[in-house]
């Protein structure tokens, strides 16, 4: 693709040549259908317009040094998005049809994989909705399941450099015992208040806390959080997160390399004590955080003093990057190869 910019590229839509597509009817799916249609066609009474059965997924392809185009983890995307359907009474997805349609529209897209050291990946979207006309509350009995893709960038501008994010006690993301842990569209649609505050006021994200005593870290917007503490990798623990596949990824690799990690509630007031912090997810990788600030105390919690990415999460961040390309040894078999 001699006219696209690789190491320019934005985290943003771009129309490529296919998309897959398969249809939940009479109680089965049905045969996979490679589309150029860029839309839908919806009855204006369909369940996912009026009662949010909407799910997806966010997964990526890299193109290594070797050549070879690599899937990361695929099996637990398929694993999540079934978790989602069911937690919001949809059709599950069988995960051996969700990896074949994600390895076809790699393959039929593959002139839009980026070249390895550009610094961008191919970017899938798949998503399920509920396309039954409903005007009684109720769960559809049709289904359409989608994966399309595109090039892009870093999610957050300049690519690995430290980030701002604030934390605004006004907004939920989540319920306790909603929808957080599950892939919805809805729980974006919570964030975008939160999320459109902090980037007027100069930062990346918004960082919620629980939705129930408001004392404890939640998870950023598009991500879950992150801190490295006296050789400690802590995530928070809570029912309204959404799990995530980097996340865990990232655990493993904490291990690896010989930090201790706990799953657990994080105060507030112990970001005072940490040395590192980062958000992670597929858009975000694990995107270091530099201060957060807390607007109902007037507060800025420091976390890297000379605003440069902290050691630990700078070797974790390779680490994922390079077993993603093919660059480290897969010890925990987590890509596929594509092509």
């Amino acid at each position: 693709m001699e006219n696209i910019d690789w190491a320019n590229l934005s985290f943003s839509y771009m129309k490529t040549d296919y998309n897959v597509r398969c249809t939940f009817k009479d109680g089965k799916w049905g045969d996979i259908e490679v589309s150029q249609d860029e839309t839908i066609n919806l009855h204006m009474a369909a369940s996912c317009l009026h009662y949010g059965q909407e799910i997806f997924e966010g997964q990526r392809a890299f193109r290594g040094k070797d050549g070879k185009v690599r899937l990361f983890r695929i099996e637990e995307n398929a694993k999540r998005l079934r978790n989602s359907a069911i937690g919001i009474k949809m059709e599950p997805l069988p995960i051996e049809k969700f990896v074949e349609m994600a390895n076809m529209v790699v393959k039929l897209n593959e002139r839009f994989i980026p070249p390895y050291g550009s610094g961008a990946s191919l970017y899938l979207r798949p998503l399920e909705i509920g396309i039954s006309p409903r005007v009684g509350v109720s769960p559809a009995s049709e289904y359409m399941f989608i994966i399309f893709a595109m090039p892009v960038g870093p999610y957050f501008k300049g690519g690995f450099k430290t980030t701002d994010v604030a934390i605004y006690r006004e907004f939920d993301r989540a319920a306790p015992l909603g929808t957080g842990k599950w892939k919805v569209g809805g729980n974006y649609a919570c964030g975008m208040a939160a999320t459109a505050k902090a980037k007027e006021n100069g930062f990346s994200a918004a960082l919620f806390l629980d939705p129930k005593e408001k004392k404890y870290l939640d998870e950023c917007g598009p991500a879950n959080f992150f801190a490295i503490k006296d050789n400690k990798y802590i995530t928070p623990k809570s029912g309204s997160i959404l799990p995530s596949i980097t996340n865990m990824s990232l655990q493993q690799l904490a291990k690896d390399l010989g930090l201790e990690v706990e799953c657990r509630p994080i105060p507030v007031e112990e970001l005072a004590e940490i040395q590192e912090a980062a958000e992670c997810g597929t858009a975000a990788v694990a995107t270091p955080i530099a201060n957060i600030y807390d607007e109902a105390e007037n507060k800025t919690y420091v976390i890297s003093k000379d605003g440069k990415p902290g050691p630990v999460t700078t070797q974790l961040y390779h680490r994922l990057q390079d077993i993603q390309y093919g660059d480290y040894p897969d010890e925990h078999g987590w890509t596929t190869i594509v092509l």
